[in-house]
């Protein structure tokens, strides 16, 4: 019997290929459709969707080149504009367009209601409380990464 940690590690790479192969983003690049979301989010807890570039770069992991490569082609685009903070070392960005996003952001419902489908509601919920529990205990966190 394989060692747990070889299952993991086996089934975390089948999952990705799952993932990346199903193309759950397949009109946005994934790395705007993931910023697109984080502003979605936001701005459907307060309303107004405000998201600083800084939280932008420490929810997604995502490099601040590459954040910033990603937010000008969503402000190229339509979907985002960006918003001065007050002391202009900060910037942030707002939605200017969801249409487009939302379109999308359906396409990925679908294929998650496809594996709720697959897989049956208790064991969907099993896999997000131990998805959630996973990132926050961010095994792969390094607290001195300036983030």
């Amino acid at each position: 019997m394989e060692a747990l940690e070889e299952r993991i590690i086996t089934a975390w790479i089948k999952l990705t290929g799952v993932l990346k192969n199903t193309r759950i983003t397949q009109d946005m690049i994934y790395n705007e459709a993931i910023v697109m979301n984080l502003v979605y989010n936001n701005y459907l807890q307060d309303g107004e969707g405000l998201t600083s570039f800084k939280e932008i770069v420490k929810r997604t992991k995502m490099l601040k080149s590459l954040v910033n490569r990603t937010i000008d082609s969503l402000v190229k685009k339509g979907y985002l504009e960006k918003v001065d903070g007050k002391d202009k070392r900060t910037t942030f960005v707002k939605a200017k367009n969801f249409d487009e996003f939302l379109k999308e952001h359906e396409k990925s419902l679908a294929l998650v209601k496809n594996i709720i489908g697959t897989i049956g509601a208790e064991d969907a919920e099993t896999f997000v409380r131990l998805a959630e529990k996973i990132a926050a205990a961010d095994p792969l966190n390094n607290p001195d990464d300036g983030t």
